[in-house]
């Protein structure tokens, strides 16, 4: 004979087994030392930085006169 289990244990222990498997990709993913946090901030700033300096400034257009 087959046995007895309660679906409702049954499907709640499922149901944090597919939330615990979830829970381990993230902490793959997502999961970062304090260094590797503070490489990619500093990174983050020298692009932006970088960024900013090839940027053309509005002001040197309006100092020249229209035409028309």
């Amino acid at each position: 004979m087959a046995e007895i289990i309660n679906l409702r244990m049954a499907r709640k222990a499922k149901a944090r087994d597919a939330a615990e498997k979830q829970a381990a990709e993230n902490r793959v993913i997502h999961g970062q030392t304090k260094a590797e946090k503070q490489v990619r901030k500093a990174e983050k700033a020298r692009a932006e930085k970088a960024h900013r300096a090839g940027k053309i400034d509005d002001a040197s257009k309006k100092d020249t006169p229209e035409q028309g």
